[in-house]
């Protein structure tokens, strides 16, 4: 078995794009996000619909040749261990004073290509949504940056990282503590499925622009 094979796909892909597993010494199917765990690692591919596949299926005995125990929730121990991450992560970079908080310091932000990306809690309202994506479509047309969100955590998780109240936005700013930020994010965004958000704004701009071209 190739070290970077996914064992649900049978496909090769790149570390980023995989969770590496190894077993414990109670023989337990333990998560290696790091990939520095010792013994012998399997991967799968980064996202929880096929590690829950690797368990019902029973791949990962599979895959090790041995009788193994699979975490009951391992899709979900998962997706905590990458939550943690991403959080941990974002609670340095305020330290590093690599964070604009609130709908206005953040759109200013997006407007003036400061930011990486951008966060928005899980309560965050339709129309303060609406304004900083506008500002993100604004950035890309006059040649900025695209600039993507995401809304991965509820405005408690997002209090407790940045050390504040009601955070609802947040953009984390360009620069190697927020790149470190958005490696997470990324991770954990892709587990999960991927933002509906930032697919429907890449597909916004390619309309528009499609428009302003049928006007010329």
């Amino acid at each position: 078995m190739n070290d970077r094979t996914c064992i649900v796909t049978r496909k090769q892909a790149e570390p980023d794009e995989l969770i590496r597993f190894v077993v414990g010494p109670d023989s337990a199917v333990v998560p290696d996000l790091k990939r520095n765990l010792p013994g012998r690692g399997c991967w799968v591919s980064a996202d929880r619909l096929h590690i829950e596949k690797a368990a019902a299926k029973n791949l990962f005995a599979r895959a090790f040749k041995a009788q193994v125990v699979v975490p009951p929730d391992l899709g979900g121990m998962v997706d905590g261990l990458l939550s943690r991450s991403a959080l941990g992560m974002l609670g340095l970079a305020r330290k590093a004073g690599a964070i604009s908080l609130g709908a206005t310091k953040v759109e200013s932000a997006v407007r003036g290509g400061l930011a990486l990306f951008v966060l928005h809690a899980t309560e965050a309202s339709d129309d303060g949504v609406r304004k900083i994506s506008q500002a993100r479509r604004a950035t890309v047309h006059i040649g900025g940056p695209s600039i993507l969100a995401y809304k991965l955590f509820s405005e408690a998780e997002l209090s407790l990282a940045l050390g504040g109240t009601n955070v609802i936005h947040a953009a984390v700013l360009a620069g190697d503590a927020g790149k470190a930020v958005q490696k997470r994010m990324v991770a954990l965004d892709r587990y999960r499925g991927g933002t509906p958000d930032d697919l429907a704004m890449l597909a916004a701009v390619a309309d528009e622009d499609e428009a302003a071209e049928d006007m010329e």
